[in-house]
């Protein structure tokens, strides 16, 4: 029993060691996609808890943010946290579809104004606004009322 207990513990250790070093590794890395990648979990964060204070903030999209936060940081998930790599995924995904979701609902300036990363990561999370672009390279209408 005593050797499960050492097992654990040096497992959850060794899961916190990897943590730390790329956390270390990411605060030094260039500028460029990869820093961007590393501090998105962080950015999201910062800009759940400032969104979540700002009046302009539907409550639905408070709703939606609150509840992936909440999901981000429960233990329960459908991909085990200790397993590398792809252990974390999931709650980037939720986090993603929540923000995107807010996206959608929250004016484009208050969005900008409570990210703290790079524009760049979160326009080409929530996508262009609706309506600009080239009318050249839009399609007509709906796809389902072309023939």
């Amino acid at each position: 029993m005593l050797g499960w207990i050492f097992g654990i513990v040096g497992a959850v250790l060794v899961l916190v060691a990897s943590w730390l070093v790329l956390a270390l590794v990411a605060r030094f890395l260039p500028p460029g996609l990869a820093k961007a990648v590393a501090g998105f979990l962080p950015c999201c964060v910062r800009a759940a808890f400032r969104l979540r204070r700002d009046p302009r903030v539907p409550r639905r999209a408070k709703f939606v943010m609150a509840l992936a936060g909440l999901y981000a940081i429960s233990g329960i998930n459908v991909i085990p946290d200790f397993i590398p790599v792809i252990g974390v995924l999931d709650n980037v995904i939720v986090l993603v579809v929540a923000l995107r979701y807010a996206g959608r609902r929250v004016p484009r300036d208050v969005l900008f104004a409570a990210w703290s990363g790079d524009p760049v990561v979160l326009e080409r999370l929530i996508g262009r606004p609706r309506g600009h672009g080239d009318p050249k390279n839009r399609k007509p209408g709906p796809r389902w009322r072309r023939r």
